[in-house]
Order: C-alpha cells, then sequence, then structure tokens
C-alpha cells in the first residue's frame, strides 16, 4: 500500500512561515485530488486546501491569501506554503489523497504549532 510521508511543521512565531510537504511512497494510482486538512483541540477537522488533478485549487476562507497549495507532477508531491501564520493555525495537518477508486489514503498529520 502506498504511504503518505508528511514534513514541514514545527513551533513559529506569528507572522512566520512554514512549507509543509507530503511526498507519497510510491505512485499513486487513479489520482483524483489532494488536499490538506487539519483538526485543532476541541475543533472540528476541516478542509484547508484541495488541488485536483487538473490544476484546479480551493481554500477555506480562513487562510485565503495567506496560504499557497501547489504540487509536483514528476512525483505527485503536494506542498501548502503557509505565510502571515496566526496562532488559529495551531493544529495537526494531514494530507490527504482523493482517489477516483474512492480508496483515499491519509497521512499520519504533522504538528504545525503558532505561537503568540
Amino acid at each position: 500500500q502506498v504511504q503518505l510521508v508528511e514534513s514541514g511543521g514545527g513551533l513559529v512565531q506569528a507572522g512566520g512561515s512554514l512549507r509543509l510537504s507530503c511526498v507519497p511512497s510510491g505512485s499513486i494510482f487513479a489520482l483524483n485530488a489532494m488536499g490538506w486538512y487539519r483538526q485543532a483541540p476541541g475543533k472540528q477537522h476541516e478542509l484547508v486546501a484541495l488541488i485536483t488533478s487538473g490544476g484546479s485549487t480551493n481554500y477555506a476562507d480562513s487562510v485565503k491569501g495567506r496560504f499557497t497549495i501547489s504540487r509536483d507532477n514528476t512525483k505527485d508531491t503536494v506542498y501548502l506554503h503557509m505565510n502571515s501564520l496566526k496562532p488559529e493555525d495551531t493544529a495537526v495537518y494531514y494530507c490527504k489523497a482523493e482517489r477516483r477508486s474512492g480508496s483515499d489514503l491519509w497521512g499520519q498529520g504533522t504538528q504545525v504549532t503558532v505561537s503568540s
């Protein structure tokens, strides 16, 4: 089974930047879209950003203008560039690969902590 390997999380001060990476351990068959989700303690799981196989993107209103999702077509890798980080962005961020078959893949998550 292909796994998603996430990296790039850490501790940063408000206003700082981080780049999250999601690297598949192998080729993903019938990939439809990839996205980033997050969940903060005591809060609902939410979509942060999504990019389809055609290159279209979608963002949560709370991160528009600050976060950018991108991909590397040579290796099915997806990135999340996060700028102007706020304490409200503190959460565990999960990478998700959506397949046309419906057998989605999830990463283990990477912690992002933004201090005041």
